[in-house]
């Protein structure tokens, strides 16, 4: 089964077998430029977009505006958008049924331009933030605020036959996920826009207001959903901005210690961040310690919480590198072990660092053995969320911007994928502006450009 998840596999999988009949929205609109006739606004006018063309390859192409095409659409004019961890998935052709020319970014905020007769609660000019995901509001998950598992918004029959259900839609994500065009553009299209837009106030400008489309949402529930306690030992795999959110996030739900897992300058930074947070270099552990014995040196009986913020496509030995390299697998579970053999039994293990499909050598016996929990915390439903975050935002219990380490143009998201996957530069997170952002606010970082 694994090689079905590359992506020319993927896409053949689709095409042959087709889509279930459950989605209520048009699928597979990626891009205006597929279908100018249907998709393309009837202007003419064209945007700047960030497209995928091949592994390891992405371009800013002008592409057509996007039009309304239901009656429940809304057109943004994108003001902020970012790049995202999981986002390097797509780069890398580790995520399925991605297809040249599909605009990505599934993160972005905007001012309301049009919208179809249906939609209620928004009007033109709203100062908005978009979900990731794409719910309709009134499904058997979204009623119970598991938005991000919809039943309506994605059809495809790859993901049902892999995972035995389908997620929601998502933005900018491969047509895996209902192939949606993204908000790394100056314009986006926002299905259900009613459902999927939460607007935001004066007081929160956008450089803190669009990282509630996704990272914030992610790590709170990467937090809440494992069921970090008062007290919690906390173990968090990688210091990246989900890493980061998810260990302060940690702190703020009464977790007594923070150890922080990587292997590069990201952990200083945190360390610059939270002063309290304990960190391993496991890069620099002397040969023959591994990361679980240097825990158990640190926290004897082992922590009681491990969080995975990383994901699967990157091993660190080489039989997971050859059996990645061939197919026999499309996901590491070394860091599933590591967390597995480091938490005190009964301990819990949430998982929210991207996982594609399948995996080899995972240490069964120890979770069922010594009763660990391993949750898989899904693609996080930031709708359940994001009223509250937002109030925490605004109150400054939360500050999206102690992550956020560039402001950076859209018109060089290309040259930023390359420098986001290298870690150049210390970045962390960044802020995409467009043509129609506002003027910096407080405490955003000056501009970056690297483009005579």
């Amino acid at each position: 089964m694994a090689p079905m998840a590359t992506t020319p596999g993927g896409s053949f999988y689709e095409k042959n077998i087709g889509h279930g009949n459950n989605a209520t929205i048009s699928q597979n609109i990626s891009n205006p430029a597929r279908d100018p006739k249907n998709f393309a606004d009837p202007s003419g006018e064209t945007m700047k977009a960030l497209v995928w063309m091949g592994k390891n390859k992405v371009e800013i192409q002008d592409v057509p505006k996007p039009r309304l095409v239901e009656s429940r659409d809304v057109i943004l004019k994108v003001t902020g958008s970012t790049v995202c961890g999981s986002d390097l998935h797509l780069l890398h052709g580790a995520i399925v049924e991605l297809e040249k020319g599909d605009i990505l970014g599934h993160e972005f905020c905007g001012v309301v331009e049009s919208m179809g007769p249906s939609v209620t609660g928004l009007k033109k000019g709203d100062r908005v933030v978009a979900s990731f995901q794409i719910a309709c509001g009134d499904c058997y998950y979204c009623n119970k605020g598991l938005t991000s598992m919809c039943e309506k918004t994605n059809s495809d029959q790859l993901a049902y036959d892999m995972y035995g259900g389908r997620t929601a839609g998502i933005f900018g994500y491969s047509h895996f996920t209902g192939g949606f065009a993204g908000g790394q553009a100056e314009y986006v299209r926002v299905p259900y826009g009613d459902v999927n837009l939460l607007k935001l106030p004066d007081s929160v400008p956008d450089e803190k207001g669009l990282y509630l489309s996704d990272v914030i949402g992610t790590s709170w529930n990467c937090v809440v959903d494992t069921g970090v306690e008062k007290g919690d030992v906390v173990a968090i795999w990688g210091a990246g901005p989900i890493g980061q959110m998810a260990a302060d996030f940690a702190f703020l739900n009464g977790a007594s210690r923070v150890i922080a897992i990587d292997c590069n300058w990201r952990l200083d930074y945190l360390k610059s961040k939270y002063p309290k947070i304990e960190t391993i270099d496991f890069s620099a552990l002397p040969r023959g310690t591994s990361v679980t014995a240097k825990l158990k040196e640190m926290v004897p009986r082992g922590p009681d919480v491990a969080l995975e913020c990383v994901a699967g496509e990157y091993a660190k030995g080489w039989a997971h590198y050859f059996e990645l390299l061939l197919g026999m697998e499309t996901d590491s579970s070394e860091i599933i072990n590591e967390m597995v053999t480091s938490v005190r039994s009964y301990g819990r293990c949430g998982i929210t660092g991207v996982y594609v499909g399948y995996t080899n050598h995972l240490n069964i016996g120890a979770i069922m053995e010594r009763g660990i929990r391993l949750i898989g915390n899904g693609q996080a439903p930031v709708q359940k969320y994001w009223v509250d975050l937002l109030r925490m935002v605004e109150e400054g219990k939360i500050d999206p911007l102690k992550m956020v380490t560039h402001r950076v143009k859209l018109e060089e998201l290309d040259l930023v994928y390359s420098k986001f996957e290298k870690k150049e530069d210390g970045m962390q997170k960044v802020y995409v502006q467009t043509r129609f952002s506002a003027p910096p606010s407080a405490g955003s970082p000056p501009l970056t450009t690297w483009r005579k």
